[in-house]
């Protein structure tokens, strides 16, 4: 295994460039836009996720003598399209919504700027990451919503591919949970990490008692001890009796929660443990946690629901070329016209138009030609949505890391702050805003 990311890639991109390359299109000045058609499961916003892995990734997107061989051992492209290969940098220009953004069809979230050969061999590896990321934080963000003050914590390192699972935890923290579970996402990206113990480490004692004494005697009696291995009312007792009543938690992990949060929450407080806080896990989605909203709950951990999207586990992203330069070095828009799967042709710039605060409307402004907008562009009221990541080659690296990821936290609880209250609802809808497309002649 190498650090390269080369081949994460898809075979088509690879023979595309080779057959570019051989026909002379491959330098032709090129635009590609990520995007998505429709928000997926009926969602009434997206939220942005992954850009600062993927900044990452494109460094790393070269082709070492590993990967060459590869190419030409298994006859992938011709002998032209090794030596391109063999020096491939990305020279281009990316520029596109801030990690943490909220998004909405036709949204431009993405645009790769480049020679067609530079940009094309990027599609796979950026629909896989923001695909991935993107459907983890936009359900992530739903279940911040739902949970209110009340912190959440990410717990699905088990229900997920091993670097997947760190990949979900850092898309998760962005959209608003607290802390992951995941020991490489706190390492990778500075995100706040949690974890006690599971049942089995009370079934590997001989009582309830014992496990309890024992953990208060390594962690303290600030730690939460998961009182329904057995009977709960009995290990909630137990717990109250080995740590006193200044024991940090308790967690639930089965049971009709809200009946049973009401319960314990009651006889906690009965024994005096009245600063005892009550988590709550068992297989939580948004619509469990806004079930629980009016009950004594204090924390939540959620696994499955968060790292799969909520059961919608891909974006529906895609990346088309929607600009080139024609054989005159005139700039065209370009769009796929399938049914159901028409795109907007032509460069785009993107607003958030808000009115006292509330987003409104997505405005996007398309042209052919990138002079055409920078006019345009200076004069729309609203929010600007784009960003440079990289400018011919050269990454902001502002965007990357521990830094990049707490930054894009701070962006996306700050801007959904601006969306209308009919977007916070669950239930399946149109997208909270319209998005407006407006050419510039």
């Amino acid at each position: 295994m190498t650090s390269s990311t080369a081949l994460l890639t898809d075979r088509y991109e690879l023979t595309m460039l080779a057959a570019s390359l051989r026909d002379g299109t491959a330098s032709r000045p090129s635009v590609f836009e990520l995007f998505s058609r429709r928000l997926s499961g009926g969602r009434r916003f997206g939220v942005v996720a992954g850009t600062g892995r993927l900044l990452s990734l494109v460094r790393d997107f070269r082709f070492g003598d590993d990967e060459l061989r590869f190419l030409r051992d298994n006859d992938v492209v011709d002998a032209a399209s090794l030596r391109y290969l063999e020096d491939y940098r990305f020279t281009g220009s990316i520029r596109g919504y801030r990690e943490g953004e909220l998004y909405f069809p036709g949204s431009p979230i993405l645009t790769v700027e480049g020679s067609f050969a530079d940009a094309v061999v990027l599609e796979t590896l950026a629909l896989s990451v923001l695909n991935h990321d993107s459907a983890v934080a936009t359900a992530a963000s739903r279940m911040s919503i739902a949970a209110g003050e009340r912190p959440l914590a990410e717990m699905g390192s088990r229900r997920a591919a091993e670097r997947s699972a760190v990949a979900a935890a850092r898309a998760a923290y962005i959209a608003g949970f607290r802390s992951t579970s995941n020991l490489e996402a706190g390492r990778t990206w500075g995100i706040p990490t949690m974890g006690t113990a599971a049942h089995s480490w009370t079934l590997l004692h001989d009582s309830e008692e014992e496990a309890f004494r024992s953990q208060i005697e390594s962690l303290g009696t600030d730690t939460t001890l998961l009182v329904d291995t057995y009977d709960i009312p009995t290990g909630v007792e137990t717990a109250i009796r080995v740590a006193g009543t200044g024991l940090g938690g308790v967690r639930i992990d089965s049971g009709d929660l809200p009946t049973v949060a009401a319960a314990v929450r009651e006889q906690l407080d009965a024994l005096g443990a009245t600063e005892t806080r009550i988590t709550v896990t068992s297989d939580l989605d948004e619509y469990a946690i806004a079930a629980l909203a009016a009950s004594p709950v204090d924390a939540y951990g959620v696994g499955t629901s968060v790292v799969t999207g909520s059961g919608y586990p891909t974006a529906s992203m895609v990346y088309k070329l929607v600009a080139r330069q024609d054989a005159t070095g005139s700039w065209i828009g370009v769009a796929k016209a399938s049914a159901d799967k028409a795109s907007h042709g032509g460069r785009k710039a993107a607003f958030r138009r808000l009115e006292d605060g509330v987003a409104t409307a997505e405005e996007v402004l398309v042209a052919d030609g990138f002079e055409k907008l920078d006019g345009p562009a200076s004069s729309v009221g609203g929010r600007p949505l784009q960003v440079t990541f990289i400018d011919h080659g050269e990454i902001d690296s502002a965007h990357e890391g521990a830094a990049g990821t707490a930054s894009a936290r701070e962006h996306h609880l700050r801007v959904r702050e601006e969306l209308p209250v009919r977007a916070l609802a669950l239930s399946k809808s149109d997208p909270a805003i319209p998005t407006v497309y407006i050419d510039v002649e």
